[in-house]
Parts: structure tokens; C-alpha cells; sequence
């Protein structure tokens, strides 16, 4: 069986896409289809290569039973597009960027993360970098939502 490829993608890798991918394989573990899905992270922009996530995020993460701390950042490559079934985009602004790299044939992979989540109306997952520990739980409560949400998706059209 072919297993699913989920890329999540923010700017640097190093907040909200490693959060999503630790959230989403917690979530597929919790469901019971982890082995049928495969789960990476990387971002539009190379300030962190090799850099471990954001010791806010982990912290955060790390609160409510995630551990991110085996990650580390890297930067979407072309192959990613032909790789990955779903590239799942934090915001609008990396959604953008990854509609201009990315071939035609592969553009309808590209959609926002929070288009999975049901409990927040909210369409993109704010970057908590620049802010204190509300926005890294902002982020965790978004990404959350939108994990159960794919995972529930996943499992429908596994």
C-alpha cells in the first residue's frame, strides 16, 4: 500500500510547520494510521538549515505532550512537489511562494493547513516568532484543529 506524503510548509521551519508535523504524527498515532502516512516539514526560506525547532515552540509543544525535538529545519526543494501529495501551507504568503516554484502539474497539492480545521474560522496560522507564549498556544489550538481535521480526511479517503 502507498503510504500518503503530507509536507507542512511555514517560512523557516522552525515554528509552525515543525509543530504541525510533531501535532499530525501524534494524531495519526492516536487514530491508529501513522504507518500509513509519511510526515515531513520544511520551509519557503533557508534562515535556519539544520536548526532545531524554535525553543518556544518546543516548549509549547512539549506542554501538551509533543516532542519536536528530533527535527530539524530544512528548505523546500523541487522535488518536494513531485514527492508529497499534499503540501499544506501555514499561511497566504507561503502558499504564494510555493505557487510560484511549483509546476503546473502539481499545483493542485498546495492548500492551507486550516482549511482542515472545523473548530477556528481563522485561514492562516499566524507566526508566533516575533511574539511571546500566547502565540506559540495560538498556534498549537490552530494547528490542533486542523490536524484532527486532515486526520479525520485521511482516514475517509484512505
Amino acid at each position: 500500500m502507498n503510504k500518503t506524503k503530507l509536507l507542512f510548509v511555514c517560512m523557516g521551519n522552525i515554528c509552525r510547520s515543525p509543530t504541525a508535523e510533531g501535532v499530525m504524527r501524534a494524531h495519526l498515532q492516536k487514530v491508529g494510521i501513522a504507518s500509513q502516512v509519511e510526515i515531513d516539514s520544511a520551509g519557503t526560506h533557508a534562515y535556519h538549515i539544520g536548526k532545531p525547532p524554535d525553543a518556544r515552540a518546543q516548549k509549547a509543544a512539549a506542554g501538551r505532550g509533543y516532542d519536536l525535538s528530533a527535527l530539524r529545519a530544512r528548505q523546500v526543494a523541487s522535488v518536494d512537489f513531485e514527492r508529497y501529495d499534499l503540501i499544506l501551507a501555514m499561511d497566504s504568503d507561503n502558499i504564494d511562494n510555493l505557487r510560484r516554484d511549483c509546476p503546473p502539474e502539481h499545483q493542485h497539492k498546495l492548500k492551507l493547513f486550516l482549511d482542515y480545521a472545523h473548530a477556528f474560522a481563522e485561514h492562516e496560522v499566524p507566526d508566533p516568532y516575533y511574539g511571546g507564549e500566547a502565540g506559540f498556544q495560538r498556534v498549537l489550538d490552530l494547528i490542533e484543529d486542523a490536524a484532527r481535521g486532515l486526520a479525520e480526511s485521511l482516514q475517509e479517503h484512505g
